[in-house]
């Protein structure tokens, strides 16, 4: 399990709309944090209204020099059409061998009607400019989420 302090794990994952989408790129020339959400699929209930908290806030962490990231298992052909439908401004990156998500600890078993299936996990981490790990939410409760992310990110800046 990842800790807060500790390195946050590399990646690259094809990503909409840039293509591709480093984890390193966000620590050269002009550092940023970033908000590395995982969620478990495009268009459903809980992970359209995360993505549309986060599009609503987007202004307001770019001003405290913030990125945001969605990361699931859809194809990028589910993401441009999720992003489309509501008008995501972020990049969503696809992690479709649920590497990434595996190396953050969120690819996990889950119960749901009786079934067990492996999936990701809601969660979030905050990387602070320096690539490491400055908060995590482990089991993310979407109402009022984005809200504890802008505030952990008030007081990085501090």
């Amino acid at each position: 399990m990842l800790k807060v302090g500790q390195k946050a794990p590399a990646f690259t994952l094809p990503a909409i709309p840039e293509g591709k989408v480093r984890l390193s790129q966000f620590q050269k020339d002009d550092p940023k944090n970033v908000v590395l959400y995982f969620y478990p699929r495009d268009n459903t209930p809980g992970c359209t209204q995360e993505a549309c908290e986060f599009r609503d806030r987007l202004e307001d962490l770019a001003s405290a020099d913030t990125v945001v990231l969605g990361v699931s298992t859809d194809s990028l052909a589910s993401h441009q059409k999720f992003a489309d439908k509501f008008g995501l401004p972020f990049p969503l990156l696809s992690d479709e061998d649920n590497a990434v998500a595996e190396k953050y600890g969120v690819w996990v078993e889950k119960k749901n009607y009786g079934k067990t299936y492996l999936g990701i996990q809601r969660a979030t981490f905050l990387i602070d400019k320096k690539g490491k790990i400055a908060a995590i939410w482990p089991k993310v409760k979407v109402k009022g989420h984005v809200d504890e992310v802008a505030q952990a990110i008030a007081e990085l800046e501090q």
